[in-house]
């Protein structure tokens, strides 16, 4: 009798404390990001970082994106069924604010705080917004173009849609600059379809305009598209672009551009999580919290390249493991 009672205080110790296991797990803030779309690398970056946050801060997070940015609805669809998930928090990429914040009205009637990252949009009830300050990226980016020129020259700009309020602050941030530098802007050219995809529109520019002397773009798919360009009309030009992902280090490091601006989609996401913790909890936060800009040369593309890699090296072999386990 004795034995059997010690056996089921074993047995009911054992069954306590897979009660609490269980309790503490489910006591885990669950924190939810929709990126724009992991079918792109700067995304993929971004996803990075806010899952190295989630592993830090023991928080049940996910990060999750749209099939595609277009029609305009699908974000808004993912952002109810993600709802109906109850998250502590939610960090979003709001693309297209005129669908998405009546949705995200829903969040504030339910007391969720939301965060903006990658892209801010006008909401009063957003806790912040983290990523560039895409004016000083611009302007970063400007001076960057305009040291490498004379007063005078001439320079073109392909940027991406000007619907896209970041895409406008770049264009603002580096026409002063190259103003103030006396550079002279010689075309405007849209670089990217309705759809977001690049298009070719560099050797139209250097027919119509054979002396310009550098290239301003608003991001690196565009700017590494220019290059191609140039190269094959065997024009040496410093041409720009604003995001750094790793074909573009990798242009730099190989000494085909001497340098390029960066964003940090890695920091963005890591900061995103860190503070939707502290909007959970009720603490202050900044309205603005930049991630930040970097100039990269052939001194330190190596690094960052080494970084980004590795970055997404592990995300591939974790999503190998995942489908090692399921099999």
């Amino acid at each position: 009798m004795k034995k059997k009672g010690i056996v089921s205080l074993i047995c009911l110790t054992v069954l306590i404390s897979f009660i609490v296991h269980f309790l503490k797990e489910d006591e885990k803030l669950k924190v939810v990001v929709v990126a724009k779309s992991l079918d792109l690398e700067y995304w993929r970056i971004f996803e990075a970082g806010a899952k190295k946050a989630f592993n830090d801060f023991n928080i049940d997070g996910q990060v999750i994106a749209p099939d595609s940015i277009y029609p305009i609805t699908n974000e808004a669809d993912t952002l109810k069924k993600v709802l109906r998930q109850h998250p502590d928090a939610l960090i979003v990429t709001p693309m297209h604010p005129s669908v998405t914040i009546p949705v995200l009205m829903e969040y504030k009637k339910k007391n969720i705080p939301v965060l903006f990252a990658g892209r801010d949009a006008d909401w009063k009830d957003k806790v912040t917004y983290i990523g560039t300050d895409h004016f000083k990226l611009g302007m970063v980016a400007g001076e960057l173009l305009g040291s490498m020129l004379q007063p005078g020259d001439q320079v073109a700009i392909i940027h991406g849609n000007l619907k896209d309020p970041a895409e406008v602050e770049r264009l603002k941030g580096a026409k002063e600059v190259l103003g103030k530098a006396g550079i002279e802007i010689v075309t405007e050219q849209l670089g990217e379809d309705r759809f977001g995809k690049t298009i070719s529109v560099t050797e139209n520019i250097l027919q119509n305009h054979p002396d310009i002397q550098g290239i301003f773009t608003t991001d690196d798919l565009i700017a590494l598209d220019a290059l191609k360009t140039a190269e094959k009309e065997g024009l040496i030009i410093p041409i720009v672009g604003t995001d750094g992902i790793t074909e573009m280090l990798e242009t730099v490091d190989s000494g085909k551009l001497s340098a390029t601006v960066t964003q940090n989609p890695y920091d963005m996401g890591y900061l995103s999580v860190k503070q939707a913790i502290k909007a959970i909890k009720g603490e202050h936060i900044p309205k603005r919290i930049d991630s930040g800009v970097d100039i990269l040369t052939q001194d330190n593309a190596k690094d960052r390249l080494a970084f980004l890699n590795n970055t997404l090296y592990s995300r591939i072999e974790n999503f190998k493991n995942f489908l090692y386990e399921l099999l």
